[in-house]
């Protein structure tokens, strides 16, 4: 299976930022064309007060600061440059991960999404949105943001496409502050499966599409997992992505660009859970020959390689 879609993660919170301008940002997009990539997907058009595009209400609202370019204005024009679509990633207050309460998340991202689609949902490779709140498991709230969310974006664009990408509870999924690479408590793939069942039953009507993040689970459960979260996806009637991780998580420091072998073991599960299309997060820090990380040039060679095998 190959990747044909990667997040833009420009607010870069917990990963370096790379301080690119137009000139670097169009030299990546046509890096990512050249690997076949025919969507992007803005992770979050902002993060607490940080943004990638001129807020209005954001910045009367929480004070966020005026970006010194408009990312979203530049990524639509280099994805109808380029032949991509694009994927709007909503707002994260950061008030959830400080309190657990998601309310907030569907208020404020009422006026983001209606000034959103007025800046730019006339805009051709403007394709579909995507709910930057993330959850593992059955959590407070989840259902209810996520089918708000979903439906604000679908009924303001025509139906224009939803989606999402949770994490798996697995053995990796420990807090990228700490020190460690492994916990105890994991969920297993019966508690999966019943607790993503509830909460899909809940939102499938809002969502077109869930993309699970493949790096919390070790390499030999990938296909058990995988394979549940096809089944689930089937049964509600959601495509079904994978997001393939090109970072790599059993590193002490956090986070630098995968060993292209784990890459090739992750793409090769979906492909075998028959997945509709991958993405990954993320081109442009770990796999763009541009990348401030070497191992992503190297990493970038390795994978045109290993596309050439499969087109």
């Amino acid at each position: 299976m190959l990747i044909t879609g990667t997040f833009i993660d420009e607010i870069s919170h917990d990963i370096p930022h790379q301080n690119w301008g137009p000139a670097e940002w169009e030299k990546d997009f046509q890096h990512m064309k050249a690997a076949g990539i025919d969507t992007v997907i803005v992770i979050r058009c902002g993060y607490r007060r940080f943004l990638t595009y001129p807020s209005q209400y954001l910045m009367d609202k929480f004070g966020c600061y005026n970006p010194p370019i408009d990312l979203i204005d530049l990524y639509l024009h280099l994805a109808e440059k380029y032949g991509m679509n694009l994927y709007f990633g909503l707002y994260d207050s950061g008030i959830y991960w400080d309190t657990g309460n998601m309310q907030i998340e569907i208020d404020v991202n009422k006026f983001v999404i209606e000034e959103v689609w007025k800046l730019y949902g006339h805009r051709k490779a403007f394709k579909g949105w995507y709910v930057s709140t993330e959850i593992s498991r059955k959590t407070k709230g989840a259902i209810e943001a996520f089918s708000s969310l979903g439906n604000m974006c679908k009924e303001i664009s025509q139906q224009l496409p939803v989606f999402i990408s949770p994490w798996i509870d697995g053995k990796k999924s420990v807090m990228a502050s700490t020190s460690a690479l492994s916990k105890a408590d994991a969920i297993s793939v019966k508690e999966h499966e019943q607790e993503w069942n509830e909460i899909f039953d809940g939102i499938h009507q809002s969502i077109d599409a869930v993309a699970f993040q493949d790096g919390h689970v070790d390499y030999y459960e990938l296909d058990q997992f995988l394979a549940v979260n096809k089944l689930l996806a089937d049964k509600y009637k959601l495509q079904c992505w994978t997001n393939t991780e090109s970072f790599d998580r059993d590193m002490p420091i956090k986070f630098l660009p995968i060993k292209f072998e784990k890459l090739k073991l992750k793409l090769e599960a979906a492909k075998r859970a028959g997945y509709d299309k991958a993405i990954t997060f993320e081109f442009s820090h770990f796999m763009s020959p541009q990348s401030a990380y070497i191992q992503a040039h190297h990493l970038y060679n390795r994978y045109l390689e290993y596309r050439q095998t499969q087109v």
